[in-house]
C-alpha cells in the first residue's frame, strides 16, 4: 500500500512539472512585455545624445527618434552639421541609411547589424533592433539579486537559431515593481562577455519613470564606452505606419 502511495504521489509531480514550467515561462514573458512596455510603449518619440568616448577624444551627435512598436524605427541625426540629415529607417525587417551627402539610401543587410553604429559602442542592431526581445530569444529566471538599490530578476535569453542576433546570449536585469531594465550582458559564441549596458539616473520622462542613461561599455577595449542621453521623451506621439517611409527617412527635420 505504501509503495502504491508513492506511486501515485510521484505519478502526481510528474503531471506537474509541465504545469510548473508552464506557469514560470508565462511569469517571465510578462516580465519581458511589461519592461518593453515601460521602456517604449506603443509609440515613442524622442530627442537625445550619444558621446562616443575614447582615450584621446570624446565626438557628440544629437538626433531625434520616432518608434511604431517592434516594426517602425526612424532615426534622425541633427548634430553636428557634418552629419546632420543621415537617417536610419526600419519597416518591418527590412533596415535603411540615408545619407545625404551622395543623397543615396541603403539597405542594410543582416551581416551589418553587428557593426559599429557610426562608430560608436553600440551595434546597429543596438539603436535600430532589427531582431525583437520577445519573439526572437527563449528566456528564463535565473535569480533574484539587488543592483544599484533596486531589487531586480536576472533573465537569460538565448536567441533562436533562425533569429539574426548577433550575440549567443543576453543576460538581462529587470527592476521589480518598476519593470525598466538596470543592466544587459552581451556574450559571444565561446561565451565571453562581448560588452555591458547600464542603465542610470532613473527619472520622470514623457510620464515615466525610467532610465535616462544608457552606458555601453565593450569588454575588450580599456578606455572605450558610449554614453546615450535621453533629454525628452513623448510616448503619445501622433504617428502612423506610413510615417516610416523612405521618402520621410529624406525628409524629415
Amino acid at each position: 500500500m505504501k509503495s502504491l502511495f508513492r506511486l501515485k504521489c510521484l505519478s502526481l509531480l510528474l503531471c506537474l512539472i509541465p504545469v510548473l514550467s508552464l506557469s514560470a515561462q508565462e511569469d517571465v514573458t510578462e516580465i519581458i512585455r511589461k519592461m518593453e512596455q515601460r521602456m517604449k510603449g506603443d509609440a515613442m518619440y524622442a530627442e537625445l545624445s550619444m558621446q562616443t568616448i575614447r582615450p584621446r577624444y570624446t565626438r557628440e551627435v544629437s538626433m531625434k527618434s520616432w518608434s511604431l512598436g517592434n516594426d517602425y524605427s526612424l532615426i534622425f541625426i541633427t548634430a553636428p552639421a557634418r552629419d546632420k540629415g543621415v537617417g536610419y529607417l526600419k519597416r518591418d525587417k527590412e533596415i535603411w541609411n540615408y545619407l545625404p551627402n551622395i543623397d543615396r539610401t541603403i539597405k542594410m543587410p543582416p551581416s551589418m547589424m553587428s557593426q559599429s553604429w557610426m562608430g560608436s559602442d553600440f551595434s546597429n542592431d543596438d539603436l535600430v533592433r532589427e531582431s525583437t526581445i520577445l519573439e526572437d530569444y527563449d528566456h528564463r529566471i535565473l535569480a533574484e539579486e539587488q543592483l544599484d538599490g533596486y531589487d531586480c530578476w536576472k533573465i537569460e535569453m538565448i536567441p533562436h537559431p533562425e533569429s539574426s542576433v548577433v550575440y549567443s546570449k543576453v543576460l538581462l536585469w529587470v527592476a521589480k515593481e518598476k519593470y525598466f531594465q538596470m543592466r544587459v550582458e552581451n556574450y559571444d559564441e565561446d561565451d565571453e562577455l562581448v560588452s555591458t549596458m547600464h542603465f542610470k539616473d532613473i527619472k520622470m520622462m514623457g510620464g515615466k519613470e525610467i532610465p535616462a542613461v544608457m552606458e555601453m561599455i565593450p569588454s575588450d577595449k580599456p578606455g572605450h564606452k558610449t554614453v546615450l542621453t535621453y533629454h525628452a521623451i513623448d510616448f503619445n506621439p501622433k504617428i502612423e505606419p506610413d510615417f516610416f517611409s523612405i521618402q520621410n527617412l529624406k525628409q524629415i527635420r
